[in-house]
């Protein structure tokens, strides 16, 4: 639970989280926006270099907030909602 509250505690790991919980909302135009939303999207919408939101993202996968498909030369990533509903129930069991 360590590495999944260490995740979080970045405010830019947690918008990402949010928009990619309504990529529609936050990513217009996105295609294929139900398969997850590409790097360059996100970082154009984070302000940050590519290399600094895909250590972003590399953290909130390791977390298992995210999942990452890969379609040719891009990588999509998408929330894993039932990890993300697991994390939240562990914590509110322990908190």
């Amino acid at each position: 639970m360590l590495e999944e509250c260490k995740a979080l505690s970045n405010e830019t790991r947690l918008a990402i989280l949010e928009w990619l919980k309504d990529p529609a909302a936050h990513f217009p135009g996105a295609d294929g926006a139900n398969e997850g939303v590409c790097v360059g999207l996100i970082q154009r919408r984070a302000g940050c270099s590519v290399s600094t939101v895909s250590a972003h993202l590399a953290i909130l996968q390791r977390a298992g907030f995210l999942l990452a498909t890969r379609r040719g030369q891009w990588i999509h990533y998408r929330r894993d909602e039932e990890r993300i509903r697991a994390f939240t129930e562990r914590l509110h069991r322990h908190l």
